[in-house]
């Protein structure tokens, strides 16, 4: 028998303008508009500690409310790394605020819901 793999989540919302100045004029990505975002972290791992968590969730809804607070209500294209502020270069961007203090970091979705669109980075 192989041993159990758990994986806990959080998530986080935030609100957030963003363009994308290399598209053709005409387009409407290159108008500044805004999204209701939503972003998931999913932490793994084998072995329990002393509580019988894989990781302690506060402390993951703190810290991935306070990276998510960073870009809500901002520009994204602000933001190192965001210049092309796409779903998957979102993902990026918070691997990047989370990886040092969450090693089991296993999965980041940022969506937005609204217009049911979604990107799903798996590490």
């Amino acid at each position: 028998m192989t041993a159990p793999v758990f994986e806990i989540t959080k998530a986080a919302t935030f609100d957030a303008a963003h363009h994308f100045p290399d598209e053709p004029d005409g387009s409407p990505y290159r108008r500044m508009h805004g999204h209701s975002f939503q972003v998931e972290v999913s932490v793994r791992g084998e072995r329990l500690d002393a509580n019988g968590w894989v990781a302690d969730l506060g402390r993951l809804d703190r810290e991935l409310r306070a990276a998510a607070a960073e870009l809500d209500h901002g520009l994204l294209n602000d933001h190192p790394g965001l210049e092309l502020p796409t779903l998957e270069n979102l993902c990026l961007w918070f691997v990047e605020r989370l990886k040092g203090d969450w090693p089991g970091l296993s999965r980041v979705v940022v969506s937005r819901p609204t217009i049911h669109e979604r990107c799903t980075l798996t590490l």
